[in-house]
């Protein structure tokens, strides 16, 4: 399901209208790496979105509703330059319980600040990339098809480890007529815990990264970047979805909104 909009609040409204009238009911036995059959959820798969991102981080602001103050902080802690594991900020998140995914002194399986900044170790033929990578690719050849910054390692494939693995599949950059564009990929997404955040995060992430293009770029770099702004958000949810035991949580919430009751489909 493929959906257009003028802007993130009208996006995400639709987004839960959606979920409730056409979501399937999907009886999983795990969630991040736990067997709970409270897990249950109702479905929609394949679903995108896109959606101009303002320049304004203000106007992201009141138009997407994200987790405030949390989601600006834990920005910051992602885009800070440390791959930190487990960071500060994870504690300070809405819906975290504490030791939920680990116990005190350990390490989670993946934090995104690990993911950002990569050491550049050996891979299979050259040295990992990280975010700073594609800000010098996009520095060196504005125009690129190949600025995708991956948040899904090769160690992440098949979850043999037993734990969590990244929701985000991979940021993808695209600068044409004008305009930097992110098309995000993500393969799981809650939409009344997570969704606001992701597009949040993805959006300041692409207003940072357009931002350091240009302050990094030679003098005729800059001539190029600073007539650059920021495109559409193309976000491709694999499986957007709430759990059955949040339903009435999520219709609750819309319906302080002024929202219409949507019957569950």
């Amino acid at each position: 399901m493929e959906m257009t909009y003028n802007d993130f609040n009208q996006a995400i409204k639709e987004a839960a209208d959606n979920l409730l009238s056409q979501g399937k009911p999907v009886n999983t036995t795990s969630w991040q790496g736990k067997v709970d059959p409270n897990f249950n959820t109702m479905e929609l798969v394949n679903y995108s979105i896109t959606c101009p991102i303002s320049p304004d981080v203000n106007i992201l602001r009141k138009q997407i509703s994200p987790n405030l103050p949390w989601v600006d902080n834990h920005f910051a802690e992602r885009v800070g330059g440390e791959p930190l594991n487990p960071g500060e900020e994870y504690k300070n998140w809405p819906y975290y319980k504490k030791d939920e995914f680990r116990t005190e002194g350990e390490k989670f399986t993946h934090t995104y600040m690990e993911r950002f900044w990569t050491p550049h170790k050996p891979g299979i033929r050259y040295a990992w990339g990280n975010l700073d990578d594609i800000i010098n690719l996009l520095i060196r050849d504005p125009l690129t098809r190949q600025a995708t910054f991956p948040i899904f390692f090769p160690e992440d494939t098949g979850a043999v480890h037993g734990g969590r693995i990244p929701c985000t599949l991979h940021y993808h950059f695209l600068c044409r007529e004008g305009k930097l564009n992110m098309f995000y990929a993500i393969r799981s997404c809650d939409l009344l815990r997570h969704l606001n955040d992701d597009i949040y995060l993805a959006c300041r992430l692409l207003i940072w990264v357009l931002d350091m293009v240009y302050f990094q770029s030679d003098v005729s770099g800059k001539l190029f970047w600073e007539k650059i702004v920021p495109g559409n958000l193309t976000m491709n949810i694999y499986s957007l979805h709430v759990f059955e035991k949040d339903i009435s949580v999520l219709k609750y919430r819309r319906k302080l909104n002024g929202h219409q009751e949507i019957p569950i489909g």
